[in-house]
C-alpha cells in the first residue's frame, strides 16, 4: 500500500504565483560596440618630442595639448618675424613702406606663429586616451602615431538582422543589451540607423543603436548580445527562471497544490511535477508557453531536491525577489 505524501515532514520552499503579463516581442543578435569618435591623435610635422602633457588612460578634452615637441629653429623664425612685423609697422605708420609690404610681414608673421602652433599637439575632441606610443626626447615623423583617443559617451553597437525583419524596424525602436564582460546588466538604447542596402550575401540588414555610457562600462570593441523591442505587446505566462527544472527528458516546475492526508484528514500540501514549454528569457523570469494557467502557485527555488508528490510548507521569507532588469550588487 503507498504510503501517504504527508507521512514524512513537508519540505520547505518558497513559491512563486505564474503570473499573465504583457511582453514586447523581440528581434535577437549578437553585435560590437564601437566609438561614435575615435582617432588615433598624431602631429601635423615631425620633431622631437619635449614635453608630454597627459597620463595613459586619463581624460582629455578638446584643445587639450597632449604634446609639444621642440621648435628652436621655429621659435628663432618666429621671433625674427616678430621683429620684421615690429620695425615694418612703424615704417608703414611714417608712410615710408606700402600697405603691400606691411601686410606681406603680417603674413610672414602668422605663417611662422602657425608653424609653431603645429608643434603642438591637442585633442581634437573629448574622450578617454589610451597607451602613448611616444616617449620624451624621441624623434617622431609627420602623422606618427601618438596615442588613441576614443569618445565612450555615447557609444554605438552594430548588428544585422535577417531581411524578412525589416519591415518590423523603425527608428527609435527601444534596443537591449547583455554583455558577458558586464555581467547580469542589462543596457537600454535606442534603434539609430538601419542601412539602406541588404547584403547580397547574407541577406542580412545592417542596424546600429545608440547607447548612453556616462560611466563608460561599455568599451569599443566588446561582443553584445542585442534585442530590438518591437511595438506590439501579447500575453504571456512569466514564471522566475529558478522554478525551472531542466532536463533532457524535458524541462519541468512543481505546482503546489492542496491536499487532504487520507489517514488524519489534515489539509496540507503537495507538489505535482508538471512539464512545460519554455519561452523567451528576461532578466530572472521566463515565459511559459505549454503547461501552466494564470495563478497557479509553483516552487520558485531550490526544485532540485524535490520529487512528484512530496508534502511542503510555504515559507517566502527568506526567498530571493526576482528582476526583469537585474543588477549586480555594488561591491
Amino acid at each position: 500500500m503507498m504510503s501517504s505524501p504527508f507521512a514524512m515532514p513537508p519540505t520547505t520552499v518558497s513559491s512563486a504565483v505564474v503570473k499573465e503579463e504583457d511582453w514586447a516581442p523581440t528581434l535577437s543578435a549578437v553585435g560590437s560596440v564601437s566609438a561614435v569618435q575615435g582617432a588615433v591623435v598624431a602631429a601635423e610635422l615631425g620633431g622631437v618630442v619635449a614635453e608630454i602633457h597627459f597620463q595613459n588612460g586619463g581624460e582629455a578634452k578638446k584643445g587639450d595639448v597632449l604634446v609639444k615637441l621642440a621648435t628652436p629653429s621655429e621659435d628663432a623664425d618666429l621671433e625674427l618675424a616678430r621683429n620684421d612685423l615690429e620695425r615694418t609697422r612703424d615704417l608703414a605708420r611714417r608712410r615710408v613702406i606700402s600697405k603691400a609690404e606691411l601686410d606681406a610681414a603680417e603674413s610672414k608673421f602668422k605663417q611662422k606663429e602657425g608653424l609653431v602652433g603645429k608643434k603642438e599637439v591637442r585633442a581634437p575632441f573629448d574622450g578617454q586616451l589610451g597607451i602613448r606610443q611616444v616617449n620624451i626626447g624621441q624623434s617622431i615623423d609627420a602623422r606618427q602615431p601618438i596615442v588613441q583617443l576614443t569618445a565612450l559617451d555615447p557609444l554605438y553597437v552594430d548588428f544585422a538582422l535577417p531581411q524578412q525583419d525589416l519591415a518590423k524596424l523603425s527608428n527609435d525602436l527601444e534596443v537591449r543589451l547583455l554583455s558577458d564582460a558586464i555581467p547580469g546588466r542589462e543596457f537600454k538604447g535606442k534603434l539609430t540607423a538601419i542601412n539602406s542596402m541588404i547584403d547580397s550575401v547574407t541577406r542580412n540588414v545592417s542596424l546600429q543603436a545608440t547607447f548612453e555610457n556616462s560611466d563608460h562600462a561599455l568599451r569599443p570593441g566588446m561582443f553584445a548580445k542585442v534585442e530590438v523591442v518591437l511595438p506590439e505587446k501579447h500575453k504571456t505566462l512569466v514564471i522566475p527562471g529558478s522554478a525551472v527544472s531542466y532536463a533532457p527528458f524535458g524541462d519541468s516546475v512543481y505546482v503546489i497544490e492542496k491536499k487532504k492526508d487520507e489517514k488524519t484528514g489534515k489539509e496540507g500540501q503537495a507538489i505535482r511535477q508538471q512539464f512545460v514549454r519554455i519561452g523567451e528569457a528576461r532578466g530572472d523570469f521566463i515565459s511559459i508557453t505549454e503547461g501552466l494557467k494564470a495563478g497557479e502557485t509553483i516552487v520558485s527555488t531550490g526544485v532540485f531536491k524535490l520529487r512528484n508528490g512530496m508534502s511542503v510548507t510555504i515559507n517566502n521569507e527568506l526567498a530571493p525577489k526576482p528582476q526583469l532588469n537585474p543588477k549586480p550588487v555594488d561591491s
